[in-house]
């Protein structure tokens, strides 16, 4: 499942311009027609109602009131935003820094009672090690030239943590075998982040498996997600950060994470795939 920008949000513009379409047609006129009316070029009026180019709220606005459906304006408006907000860039989330990055989930991670969380690359967020953070926004911050802010992103990454021992809440999370020998940081503190993640599995709100290298598998892996409750699913991809609530596409995820999570193995099983990581560093 190689969900992209363009398999995602372009999906959910043309969802937008077929309503658009649909108006026009209910209302009995042509497209020229509604040009017309708009006081635009036909060409813009194909643009939109093709998905190939976004309206601006100001063009909803007109677009309703020229096919009489004024009252569809404010559902439609709404559309547009929800999809202007699904994919944001990793420099426009982080053009003020790391830190302000790490805060602005903060709301949606308090009001989650059930993390679905699965990694093919790095260690989870919630289960780093402060040492392991560094490492990991360093080479965020170097990679991407954002403002060097390193320091207090850690400090908001590693309260945010507290969450895993306030209760109330679940967390079950999945991690590729690769995840444990891959070389963001050096040896010392990946030993210290491996142990680390022995512990947190033995928390009773935990459940951490882990898919160990196979040379046949269900499915192969994905793109790193987190599943908040049922309401939101994100996505880190390489250029930006999906943010997915459509109930379809997050029940995709869902199932996606539920095949994944039957690949891994659990409990002692898991900590000694752990410990081999562990020992391989000498």
């Amino acid at each position: 499942m190689a969900y992209t920008p363009s398999s995602s949000v372009v999906a959910a513009r043309k969802a937008l311009a077929v309503r658009l379409q649909d108006i026009r047609k209910d209302a009995g006129i042509t497209g020229r027609e509604l040009s017309a009316r708009c006081g635009w070029h036909p060409a813009k009026t194909s643009r939109i109602q093709d998905g190939k180019a976004a309206p601006s709220e100001a063009d909803i606005r007109a677009w309703c009131e020229a096919c009489g459906a004024e009252d569809q304006t404010a559902d439609l408006i709404a559309s547009s935003r929800a999809v202007d907000s699904m994919y944001v860039e990793w420099r426009r989330m982080e053009r003020a820094g790391l830190r302000q990055a790490q805060e602005s989930v903060l709301p949606l991670y308090e009001r989650t009672k059930g993390f679905r969380v699965y990694a093919s690359r790095v260690v989870p967020g919630m289960l780093q090690t402060k040492a392991y953070t560094t490492a990991v926004l360093q080479a965020v911050q170097r990679s991407r030239g954002t403002l060097d802010d390193v320091e207090a992103a850690v400090e908001a990454r590693m309260d945010r943590q507290r969450m895993l021992f306030s209760g109330g809440r679940t967390f079950a999370l999945v991690v590729e075998e690769a995840v444990l020998r891959g070389g963001v940081c050096d040896a010392d503190t990946m030993a210290g982040q491996l142990g680390h993640l022995i512990t947190i599995s033995t928390l009773p709100a935990v459940s951490l498996g882990v898919i160990p290298f196979r040379h046949e598998r269900l499915r192969s892996p994905a793109e790193d997600f987190y599943m908040f409750d049922d309401a939101q699913t994100s996505v880190e991809l390489a250029s930006g950060y999906l943010q997915l609530t459509q109930p379809h596409e997050v029940a995709m995820y869902a199932r996606t994470f539920t095949e994944l999570s039957r690949m891994a193995v659990y409990g002692s099983n898991a900590r000694a795939v752990i410990a081999a990581a562990i020992d391989t560093l000498g």
